[in-house]
């Protein structure tokens, strides 16, 4: 039996029902500034929030972020505030919900699919789940 390493996966519609019923619940997209420009970024205006951006790793080169707990962190919440952890795809949302509750913090989810979501057939992002899939808001760069 593995031991449980994060609070879990939450789909992008789960994760939009979560930000709104939870007043504490809190949005970070992990990606670069790369994606966040070219790609867009999740809209949360309505619930009266804003997507925190914290980076896993370091655009161009890719490197892991070594201040990336320490930037949670500085962000202020509580251990026990839910963090929600977002990129393109899920893997590396997944790894910082990871690390973030090896560092302490109890509720730290993995939205599931991230931004973009899988690639379909054509090799294209965007069109079989994830954020922009489920038709969650979200605005050009």
């Amino acid at each position: 039996m593995s031991e449980k390493t994060y609070a879990g996966d939450l789909t992008p519609l789960e994760t939009w029902e979560m930000l709104s019923e939870n007043p504490k619940a809190q949005l970070f997209d992990v990606r670069t500034d790369a994606e966040f420009a070219y790609v867009g970024n999740p809209d949360l205006s309505e619930l009266g929030k804003e997507v925190r951006h914290v980076y896993w790793k370091i655009f161009p080169a890719m490197e892991a972020n070594p201040d990336f707990v320490a930037e949670v962190k500085d962000a202020g919440f509580d251990k026990d505030t839910p963090l929600l952890f977002l990129c393109r795809s899920g893997v590396r949302s997944k790894h910082a919900a990871e690390t973030l509750t090896a560092a302490g913090f109890t509720a730290c989810y993995n939205v599931a699919g991230g931004f973009e979501g899988d690639k379909d057939p054509q090799g294209h992002r965007g069109t079989g789940n994830g954020w922009k899939a489920d038709g969650l808001p979200w605005k050009q760069g």
